[in-house]
């Protein structure tokens, strides 16, 4: 005959369990739309047309029934990336996140109280929602550990980088720490009077872990992670410490929940330990390799610039970040810090090409005619906004003019695949452009490849690229003005290419402006007349003296009107477009494009939008 006791007992077993299953059940739900998306887009792109005046050609919007499921995709994403709950003035939460949140919410509370009535009929019994409330805030221990790892397994499942999995991975902590609040609430009320049990281990590992939990919500709230990140960064690393050790005491022979955690967590560290022997062998003791002694240049008061030489086993693909380790400029020898790699991996440039065919030209990619813009091809390159702590002292280090030794991890995130689109528009703002810039060099990359016979091994149907970048100082152009013009000369005349400069500093003028490089930099100097020949077209010859004056490229003092830009771009194109900005211009971004369904199935351009933030949210 079933007792209080045992329906207590394993509804509180059951119910963690039955909780599990539906969290994996949406994990494959969300796994499941986007490899489908990944795939789409990967197979769906075809070679784009050599013609130059193919892309002028507009197809008139007309109603088309077969067009009605890409105008709800689009609709879709509409509502739930662009539709947005602000926060104070700089946070937001798109309807996704809100829907998640909520949901899970819900879901995890509705389960701590569901069926509590005990045999007697007393409705929401202290003791069947007691310990349920702790076991089911113990269960999601290794999802919120899993979603903390760089090398994490939901991210290579759902193809959701680290970072943004990052917002439910402080989302989840969170309900768990009030979750655990009910819990020791409801031992209080359980167990009154309380004095007694304070002798027992259990409740002094449990308070211990409940109090280290206490402390790591308080220092992960944005404002102090956004003004104090090492602080952060510290407390985070002792504190998630101490309560997994305290939480593993207190369950005592419950701790079926607890030791994952820890698994998963030693596990992220051994294949980031791996990465760093791979990637940096010579400073572990081996003969190969060379050092990567990194040389870090001041561009201005708040930016620092850091380029070394690539490890020969790194690659990595437009977007992706990698973690660097500077043991003489950290507070401690392993601290890491991640930063998007602003420079390409191409391999274009590591051997001339060579004619095929008397038809064939010579192609003029040779490393000699590369001038300043080879680290953005050759090496590794950031672009690193400065702020306290960490990038202060980066900032001396590059005054000074000393090498910095760098250890490498990475490199992490996926990387947006562009091959399908029609028409990408790039939007980046100061140091975002790190993102951007490989982004677009990679779209010339491509489309060249196909262009040359004996490359040809692009795969992407682009035929129109706008990069907008808005800046402070019109100084900062000089960071990649020559890869623009380098990018420029590569690309062929059935791409066409649009740049957007906007400053909203000061005007000045740029003449006189001093460049940003090194004297070595300065001292390579392209020719005047290098023109890049490509196989059946005259060649394009950009002048190497300035990138002020290409017709292609706009500079103008006002802040980007994103909402024109973007609708002008919307209005004219002709297939499918994606979008690349920081967070800091999402709010505009997202405005601009929440467009109704019936524009797309008139005929209209599908437009998917991709965010990806920058800084320490």
């Amino acid at each position: 005959m079933a007792t209080d006791k045992s329906l207590r007992s394993g509804r509180t077993d059951l119910y963690p369990v039955q909780a599990w299953y539906c969290m994996r059940l949406f994990i494959f739900i969300i796994a499941i739309f986007q490899w489908i998306s990944f795939f789409h887009s990967k197979f769906a792109a075809s070679p784009c047309s050599s013609d130059p005046e193919h892309a002028s050609v507009h197809r008139p919007h007309r109603f088309s029934w077969r067009r009605v499921p890409v105008g709800l995709v689009n609709a879709y994403r509409v509502v739930s990336f662009r539709w947005t709950l602000q926060f104070g003035k700089t946070y937001t939460l798109n309807m996704a996140e809100v829907f998640v949140t909520v949901s899970y919410i819900v879901f995890l509370f509705v389960w701590t109280f569901i069926n509590t009535t005990d045999l007697e009929g007393d409705a929401l019994n202290v003791g069947y929602w007691c310990n349920r409330s702790g076991m089911l805030a113990a269960s999601q221990f290794p999802l919120i550990t899993a979603l903390g790892t760089k090398n994490n397994i939901i991210s290579l499942i759902t193809r959701i980088s680290y970072d943004k999995l990052n917002y439910v991975h402080r989302m989840i902590s969170r309900v768990v720490f009030v979750l655990l609040l009910v819990h020791v609430g409801g031992e209080v009320v359980r167990h009154a009077p309380f004095q007694p049990y304070f002798a027992r281990p259990w409740l002094i590992w449990g308070l211990i872990s409940v109090i280290a939990l206490t402390v790591l919500c308080i220092v992960s709230l944005r404002p102090i992670r956004a003004q104090a990140y090492e602080l952060f960064f510290y407390v985070h690393f002792a504190m998630a410490s101490i309560f997994l050790v305290g939480a593993y005491f207190h369950t005592q022979e419950d701790t079926f929940w607890i030791y994952p955690c820890f698994v998963i967590w030693g596990l992220d560290r051994l294949i980031r330990f791996i990465r760093l022997v791979v990637f940096n062998h010579s400073y572990f003791g081996f003969k190969s390799g060379p050092t990567m002694d990194a040389t870090a240049e001041l561009l201005s008061d708040d930016f620092v610039r850091l380029r070394f030489h690539r490890p020969s086993h790194f690659h990595w693909t437009p977007g992706q970040t990698a973690y660097l380790i500077m043991p003489s400029v950290s507070r401690l020898p392993f601290e890491a810090h991640p930063f998007t790699i602003a420079s390409f991996n191409s391999t274009l440039f590591d051997v001339p090409a060579t004619p095929t065919s008397e038809k064939s030209t010579a192609t003029c990619i040779s490393d000699q005619n590369m001038g300043s813009s080879a680290p953005f091809w050759k090496e590794l390159v950031f672009f690193i906004n400065v702020r306290e702590g960490f990038t202060a002292r980066l900032r001396e280090a590059a005054l000074k003019g000393d090498k910095v030794k760098v250890f490498v991890d990475g490199p992490y995130g996926p990387s947006p695949n562009l091959g399908s689109y029609d028409t990408s528009v790039l939007v980046a703002g100061g140091s975002g452009v790190s993102y951007t810039l490989p982004v677009l060099l990679d779209i010339i990359e491509q489309v060249f490849r196909i262009t040359i016979p004996v490359l040809r091994n692009g795969q992407t149907n682009c035929r129109r690229v706008v990069f907008i970048w808005s800046i402070r100082n019109v100084d900062h152009i000089h960071w990649i003005d020559q890869v623009l013009i380098r990018a420029l000369r590569l690309a062929p005349p059935s791409l066409s290419i649009s740049i957007h400069i906007h400053v909203t500093g000061a005007p000045a003028t740029v003449e006189t402006l001093p460049r940003s490089y090194g004297a070595k930099d300065e001292a390579e100097v392209e020719p005047e007349d290098s023109p890049l020949e490509l196989q059946d077209r005259k060649a394009m010859e950009i002048s190497s003296g300035s990138l002020f004056a290409i017709d292609s490229v706009k500079v103008v003092y006002e802040r980007a009107d994103l909402r024109v830009l973007l609708g002008d771009e919307v209005r004219v194109a002709t297939g499918r477009n994606v979008l690349c900005g920081s967070q800091s211009m999402a709010r505009s971004v997202r405005g601009a494009l929440q467009f109704s369904p019936m524009s797309v199935a008139n005929g209209g351009p599908s437009v998917t939008l991709h965010i990806e933030s920058f800084g320490y949210a």
